[in-house]
């Protein structure tokens, strides 16, 4: 070890990382943006965004309002296109220094090992399959209309949107009939009529997903509770869906439905419940409601996720962190932490002679 120098000056600087390349998804379509972009510019960084080509316009307004605000050229950039050609371009590129992509595990996998290939700093927010883990001593009521409302925000197609519902089985029924009843109240449709409360889904292709997924689980054994259908003829509304005593070997107990598709089972303990919240290779959110101080303990420090919010909807302000483990990516999009994955630390020990 080499001894210290009292009189030497010494400092942690932060440096921008360079130009980022942003992969943005379509449910989102501002938000997301916007949120890799704040980061970027607050960091020193310029950057290229790489927007959806399901939701092009909301996407070229923002840029065209930061454009139109005097940004810099070249500092804020727009691209669309073919994806797997352009993240093939943009990634490997020397110019660019740090990646951040929003999207689905698989695609989220392979521009990370790219990324990696080309040792570029890289930001993974990906998909997920969050439990909703409700205790027989929670606020039921609250639970029931917190967890509908997080379930079918913009149509289930949220990456932390709560998925696995697991009740405890002396208030599952109560929690059934509370849940199916706030579902109730949802008027589906075009969002510009007014008392319009959940829109389409986004595709064509979502709508017999969605059906497959519903049939599997019947078949089964699941009990299909409420919905399960498409909504008219025309665009592509699908019915809040509700399906209770789902097999885990079902595949929208695996597989991210991304949809109105809501599956309550029952548990008996907590290590049972945990057990299952754990269970899948994803890691993005978690929530729960619970009044035992030792149960809350529990899932904080046991659940594995890069989130859980507890007997309230608290994830996703801009202030805190925002990110995954295991499958369901690194990094952060929000909060402070947002800022590191765009900055290079250098040390700096100086002695003046």
């Amino acid at each position: 070890m080499p001894a210290r120098v009292p009189n030497a000056y010494q400092m942690v600087i932060k440096e921008p990382v360079g130009p980022v390349a942003a992969f943005t998804p379509w449910n989102f379509p501002l938000n997301q943006v916007v949120r890799k972009l704040s980061a970027a510019l607050a960091a020193g960084c310029s950057i290229i965004v790489k927007a959806p080509e399901e939701t092009p316009a909301s996407p070229a307004e923002l840029i065209r309002a930061f454009a139109d605000a005097g940004i810099p050229d070249g500092v804020v950039n727009l691209v669309y296109g073919v994806p797997s050609e352009i993240s093939e371009y943009l990634i490997p590129h020397p110019i660019i220094k740090k990646i951040s992509f929003t999207g689905s595990t698989p695609v989220g996998k392979q521009l990370a090992a790219l990324a990696g290939t080309h040792m570029k700093r890289a930001t993974m927010e990906l998909g997920g399959h969050a439990p909703a883990i409700v205790f027989d001593d929670a606020d039921i009521d609250a639970a029931a209309k917190q967890l509908a409302m997080a379930k079918f925000r913009n149509a289930g197609q949220v990456c932390v949107s709560p998925t696995r519902f697991l009740v405890q089985k002396n208030v599952f029924e109560a929690f059934v009939d509370k849940f199916i009843t706030a579902a109730s109240l949802l008027k589906v449709g075009d969002g510009t009529v007014a008392g319009t409360t959940m829109g389409p889904v986004a595709n064509k292709r979502r709508i017999p997903a969605l059906e497959a997924l519903i049939s599997d689980a019947v078949e089964q054994g699941a009990q299909l509770r409420f919905g399960g259908k498409r909504v008219g003829d025309k665009g592509y509304f699908f019915e809040p869906t509700v399906l209770t005593n789902v097999p885990l070997s079902a595949r929208a107990m695996n597989e991210e439905p991304f949809g109105p598709l809501a599956l309550i089972n029952s548990f008996d303990t907590l290590d049972e419940v945990i057990a299952e919240a754990n269970r899948l290779p994803f890691g993005l959110a978690a929530y729960a409601y619970a009044k035992s101080a030792q149960t809350k303990h529990a899932l904080s420090s046991r659940v594995e996720s890069g989130m859980i919010t507890i007997n309230h909807l608290g994830l996703a302000l801009p202030e805190v962190p925002f990110g995954g483990i295991k499958d369901s990516g690194y990094g952060s999009e929000g909060g402070t932490e947002a800022i590191e994955a765009y900055v290079n630390t250098k040390f700096v020990s100086q002695l003046d002679v």
